[in-house]
């Protein structure tokens, strides 16, 4: 095919779309499905309902061929579990007995079985449940969902595509079983896994696809020769079926390297590749191997994680690029939409000109539409576009909003010593142990406590004006007191404020922040139906006021045991905003390292004795290839010691992390140089006490001994056996005793319960610990 045919033959696509509804009518099905207030049927129509919104609104934009099979009710990581009949033993009665509750018995959990591990999806804040895994698994091919949705795209007159995760990534994403040897490798079983898919494409193809997508994102990462050679395997297998649609095998997140060659040569019809930023290495390598003869190539130049409208013209010339080096190019965001809000246009209370900056999933579709119309006829048919392009990008660049002078001589002013405590850990520890006084197995919570509805009330009551500052500070107030006094009498030791102020742990700090914008629907899936509102991080930041100080210290005017001062790490408030890419994360994460800087600061001079900075996000944001690494860790283990070097010897720093990988950066959470860690452990099974262990981490840690992310209660043997494993790590005199996350999203009944065995099991075993 000529340069000039492929370019007339351009189509606009997308690999996935977020699942919630305009106004998370999803969120709300599925919650009151649990809650016994939705039947299973209404929850089902919802579900169907959405999708086809989503599919008309994808074919009304322009974009040909919708996807199917991304929709998912919880997780589409689980949505492939059920596919390939990976059920874990422990739930598979609950799967037989009611296919729906078993689902979610997976996804969370009930009073008696344990749910399935939860992590995030590669360096996103999207939480995937991880399949398990051993030797005797045997996998069985149900099609049931993705050949219903297939059909029911099918049924409305559109082109679809389904989109499945790859047999590659889910054997890569997986883990050892419970009782399986920890050095069981999953990817061992892709020759079992292999026929299973192949059933799944012939269902798919006889229900009418022409072409069907697998995602192998796991191939951006660093592979082995063996991992490799099992990708190649994979996709001979697949691509010499007899009874299969069209295959693109898609990745994303970061550039193939090693595996680029590996799926060129593959004998499917089609590739994906990311071309953004990250990715641009792409580029050059797809011409290194002699492009994609005879295949179709899906570019995904505009960017589908991050919410700043596309460079126009710089993608074309992307674009342009690629007509030579495939027989057909389409053109698509960088990967699914599922990490962007719905819609910019429903933003009512950003500055219109600002807005215009801003691209979330619907305006997305329609960058990806103009791209493929000006590679097909040409840029004449888009000039207006491009003009307005410019204009808003042009906008964004000279604003005084991106650019405060004082915010970058400070950052500039920056020396090392300030990044650094001015005392040893053991000089620190020995100050803290006297000042504080805490037992051994001291106990303590993450930070939250549950957001009642009346608190929830209460907010939207002060955004409407229903009531006024002062009657929602007294509420406020009022669940300050209760959660005070609940934590002494349970027993805890070191205390919370309950965070009953703050609506998300990022946009909180981020509305009180020069230089970020907020949202007010722009919500994105975090996991199953917890969504958030990501802030704008959109200029220079600085502090203009106290942000937590008031509400920590009247907290602690309440009791006379040590309160903790909440506050979210520089890397976390990075990685859970949508930041912006006009200049080094380095940068950016310094400008808001020095804001929090302040307010550690401010709340030691109030009284403050226990101040935790939240960085779960560290792992989460390390750089797929590994020889990306090292640069992002030391900016952003530098940033947290920028927010906590100036503390005096008896301030005790903590910090806390979850529901991620932390093996590969036990070193990063040792160069933090906090005096606590605590880190989720409970699903893990302690797995993370035994990587700090190995490391020789000198400090303290609390690795999680209650799973809040499940609405069962463990029971205080439970608790205490996990503590148990715990001592085997980690000496009794640095390890302390919390649950593995906050509490923000459980009820109090279940809270009440779930602490009340915590600290009796910290009991038993402390006493287990001074009479043996």
């Amino acid at each position: 095919m000529t340069t000039e045919t492929a370019a007339a033959a351009a189509r606009a696509t997308v690999y996935g779309y977020p699942r919630q509804g305009p106004d998370r009518e999803l969120k709300k099905a599925i919650e009151g499905y649990w809650k016994g207030r939705v039947t299973a049927d209404a929850l089902r129509s919802t579900a169907a309902e959405l999708r086809a919104a989503n599919w008309r609104q994808l074919a009304g934009a322009g974009i040909r061929e919708v996807p199917t099979g991304d929709f998912s009710c919880y997780d589409h990581v689980l949505d492939t579990t059920v596919m390939v009949g990976a059920i874990p033993a422990r739930h598979r009665d609950a799967v037989e007995t009611d296919t729906l509750d078993g689902y979610f018995a997976m996804a969370r959990g009930t009073q008696d079985v344990a749910p399935l591990e939860m992590t995030k999806w590669f360096d996103t804040n999207y939480h995937y449940l991880v399949p398990e895994l051993g030797p005797d698994t045997v996998f069985t091919a149900d099609s049931t969902k993705q050949v219903a949705e297939l059909r029911e795209a099918l049924a409305l007159g559109l082109t679809a595509r389904p989109v499945l995760v790859g047999p590659v990534t889910y054997l890569l994403l997986a883990k050892p079983a419970p009782g399986v040897p920890a050095d069981f490798e999953p990817i061992t079983l892709l020759d079992r896994l292999l026929p299973v898919y192949a059933e799944v494409l012939a269902d798919l193809r006889a229900a009418g696809a022409e072409w069907v997508q697998l995602d192998e994102p796991a191939l951006v990462q660093d592979r082995t020769p063996a991992e490799l050679d099992a990708a190649a395997r994979a996709y001979h297998a697949l691509g010499t079926l007899t009874d299969r649609p069209k295959l693109l095998v898609a990745s994303y997140f970061d550039r193939l390297g090693d595996a680029l060659p590996v799926l060129a040569e593959a004998p499917v019809e089609g590739l994906a590749l990311d071309f953004t930023d990250t990715a641009a290495a792409n580029l050059d390598a797809l011409a290194a191997v002699g492009g994609l003869p005879g295949k179709r190539l899906v570019a995904g130049v505009v960017n589908g994680r991050n919410i700043w409208v596309d460079d126009l013209e710089k993608s074309l010339a992307v674009l342009g690029t690629l007509l030579g080096l495939a027989d057909r190019v389409d053109v698509a965001a960088s990967c699914s939409l599922i990490h962007v809000p719905l819609d910019a246009a429903a933003e009512r209370d950003i500055e219109p000109q600002l807005l215009r900056w801003l691209a979330f999933a619907r305006q997305k579709t329609a960058e990806v539409t103009t791209l493929a119309r000006g590679l097909a006829r040409g840029t004449g048919a888009i000039a207006a576009e491009l003009a307005a392009n410019r204009a808003d990008l042009a906008s964004r660049a000279s604003s005084p909003i991106t650019h405060d002078p004082a915010v970058r001589a400070r950052a500039a002013a920056v020396t090392g010593a300030d990044a650094r405590r001015c005392q040893p850990y053991s000089e620190r520890a020995a100050a803290q142990r006297a000042h504080l006084g805490l037992p051994l197995l001291p106990t303590t919570t993450i930070g939250s406590f549950p957001q009642t509805g009346e608190l929830r009330t209460a907010r939207a009551d002060l955004r409407t004006g229903r009531i006024d500052t002062a009657g929602y500070e007294e509420r406020v107030r009022a669940e300050i007191q209760e959660v005070v006094s609940f934590q002494e009498k349970t027993g805890l030791d070191v205390l919370v404020h309950g965070e009953a102020e703050r609506n998300d742990m990022v946009q909180y700090f981020a509305e009180q922040l020069s230089g970020y914008l907020a949202t007010q629907h722009g919500w994105v899936q975090s996991y199953g139906t917890r969504y958030v509102r990501p802030p704008i991080l959109a200029g220079d930041i600085s502090r203009p006021a106290p942000m937590t100080v008031r509400w920590t210290a009247y907290a602690q005017s309440l009791t006379g045991r040590p309160v903790k001062g909440m506050l979210t790490g520089p890397v976390t408030m990075l990685a859970w905003s949508f930041v912006r890419d006009d200049q080094p994360l380095g940068d950016t994460a310094r400008q808001v390292a020095l804001a929090l800087r302040d307010e550690v600061k401010d709340l030691e001079t109030a009284g403050t004795s226990v101040i935790q900075v939240d960085e779960p996000a560290l792992r989460e944001t390390l750089p797929l290839r590994a020889s990306d690494r090292a640069e992002y860790l030391a900016w952003a283990t530098e940033a947290f010691r920028l927010s906590t070097g100036g503390v005096r010897p008896a301030t005790q720093i903590h910090t806390h992390m979850c529901y991620a990988e932390f093996g590969d950066i036990v070193q990063a959470i040792d160069d933090l140089d906090a005096d606590v860690i605590s880190l989720e452990a409970a699903r893990s099974h302690m797995q993370v006490a035994r990587e700090l262990a190995a490391h020789g981490y000198p400090r303290e840690a609390g690795p999680g001994v209650y799973d809040i992310h499940s609405p069962r209660v463990p029971s205080a043997g439970e608790a205490a056996e996990l503590l148990r494993t715990g001592l085997r790590a980690i000496p009794a005199e640095r390890l302390w005793v919390n649950p593995d996350c906050g509490l923000k999203t459980r009820g109090w009944t279940e809270t009440r319960a779930s602490l009340e065995n915590l600290v009796a099991a910290a009991r038993t075993v402390r006493e287990e610990l001074t009479t043996s």
